[in-house]
């Protein structure tokens, strides 16, 4: 597919706003599936896994973004040659470890593109890893998408031979070529693809259901099984698929779980003094709303993001896509926080304003800015833009946790701290509460406006922020108490 081709397919997956915001509608899941089957990656296979571990190490030891992400090159030929040189090191590298007597003739010939199709298929596996795995990789992601775009530049690409891109493997592309489309429509789609959570329910019903999606991955494996598509083929399939709906519970579920806080905690016309959310300069806000305007502030950031977390697969896929695009380059500039890629992001900002969109329509008034900051000093580039948004999860988890483990909490001797310190739990939670949607959502976190503020990216940038300073809040040592590492899992 060439990259119009793709950009159409990845639009089309974000589900008109006439399909439910979640996948447990029986009637409109195998909808739902056909669509986002277009953006979910399907999951590695053993022998992918090796050739992933082979070039997270040869990324890991290479320091090559420090080397060409730096404006003291005095022409754009030096830094090209300077790209060549780090490309070439680290796909030798992975050559010789993955075949030695292949790797010493890469070294010798320089014939780089004999092996095209190796290289491609190695960054392609860790660009697809990484999607299902938001939290793994850390920077090395950034090196292998930055080494993709590179080798995107006409200048580098002509020297090498070939570029290093290829579309990630997804689900309906693989079905497709397989001719097993009518996968994707199967009535027993939802049964195998569910994911099973326990939820304090028994051991037998547990069971009972994973018995259920046995049988009906089982059913649609035997069904539609074919000489161009195997029953073990189907059956990965429908472990990718039930991969996306464990990764959308754990993305999104944060986001919901702390929507229904807010709204039996608070009410935007009854103000209780000691759990105001009003908000001005005087508490160093840099918004000033009243409770009523704050507690629908709040609400509407949060229901963006919980449809961004739901069309996170589809924004994931345009990341990509926009970050590898060869008529779309990126310049080098200092923003003060460091030299960053500023590149253009026309798909994303599409995808974004039409759930922007579907937000504001929800919301039936819009309180704050509507600017998207995309491809400027805010949010220089799509990579920026995924790894801001997969910061929601992490913020809020850790917060939904704690309020969880409160309502569970039997440790007399801690909740007699609590009630001694704070005047008991559902104070401290509601405390909790308060704190994070005044200062969370208070405007801060940059020395600018055009940073910060009330715009769509602003929010985000405010409530980590927020926690940021958790270490300063009188009740952070309860947070420890009740087992709160950090917001990043470290």
């Amino acid at each position: 597919m060439n990259t119009e081709e793709l950009r159409e397919l990845y639009l089309s997956s974000i589900l008109p706003e006439s399909l439910p915001d979640n996948h447990k509608s029986t009637e409109n899941a195998p909808c739902f599936m056909s669509q986002r089957s277009k953006v979910i990656p399907v999951r590695l296979e053993y022998q992918e896994r090796k050739l992933l571990h082979l070039l997270v190490a040869a990324l890991d030891v290479c320091d090559y973004t420090d080397t060409v992400d730096t404006l003291r090159f005095s022409s754009k030929a030096k830094r090209t040659a300077q790209q060549l040189k780090g490309i070439t090191s680290v796909l030798a590298g992975i050559m010789i470890a993955y075949d030695y007597k292949a790797g010493q003739e890469l070294l010798e010939s320089k014939d780089f593109e004999k092996y095209a199709g190796f290289f491609q298929d190695v960054f392609e596996i860790g660009r697809r890893y990484k999607v299902l795995n938001p939290n793994r990789l850390g920077s090395t992601y950034g090196k292998l998408m930055y080494f993709v775009q590179d080798s995107m530049c006409p200048e580098v690409q002509e020297n090498l031979g070939f570029n290093l891109f290829k579309p990630i493997l997804t689900v309906y592309e693989y079905l497709k070529d397989r001719k097993a489309l009518k996968v994707l429509e199967d009535p027993y789609i939802t049964n195998a693809t569910i994911e099973i959570v326990a939820g304090g329910r028994s051991r037998s019903a547990i069971q009972k259901d994973i018995k259920t999606k046995e049988r009906s991955v089982e059913t649609i494996a035997k069904r539609h099984a074919s000489s161009s598509i195997t029953k073990d083929q189907i059956r990965w399939c429908l472990y990718s698929l039930a991969d996306s709906n464990s990764y959308l519970r754990f993305n999104r579920d944060p986001v919901a779980k702390l929507i229904d806080m807010v709204k039996q905690n608070f009410s935007p016309d009854t103000v209780d003094d000691e759990f105001s959310l009003a908000i001005d300069a005087a508490n160093g806000s840099r918004l000033q709303h009243n409770h009523y305007k704050q507690y629908h502030y709040v609400l509407q950031s949060l229901n963006l993001w919980l449809l961004i977390m739901g069309e996170i697969f589809s924004l994931w896929a345009l990341s990509d896509l926009e970050l590898t695009n060869p008529d779309v380059q990126y310049e080098l500039v200092d923003n003060n926080q460091g030299v960053h890629r500023i590149q253009a992001c026309p798909n994303i900002r599409i995808a974004m304003e039409r759930i922007l969109s579907r937000a504001q329509r929800q919301a039936g008034s819009w309180i704050g800015d509507s600017t998207i900051h995309l491809g400027d000093t805010a949010v220089p580039n799509a990579l920026l833009f995924i790894d801001k948004y997969m910061q929601v999860p992490r913020i809020l988890t850790p917060l939904v946790l704690f309020f969880e483990e409160l309502d569970s909490l039997h440790d007399q001797a801690l909740l007699r701290y609590i009630e001694t310190a704070f005047g008991g739990k559902e104070y401290l939670k509601k405390m909790v509460l308060t704190d994070f949607m005044r200062f969370g959502f208070d405007g801060s976190g940059a020395d600018n406006w055009f940073d910060a503020g009330s715009c769509i990216d602003g929010r985000l940038t405010s409530a980590w922020n927020w926690a940021n300073s958790i270490h300063t809040k009188d009740y952070y040592r309860v947070l420890l108490m009740t087992g709160f590492l950090s917001f990043n899992g470290e």
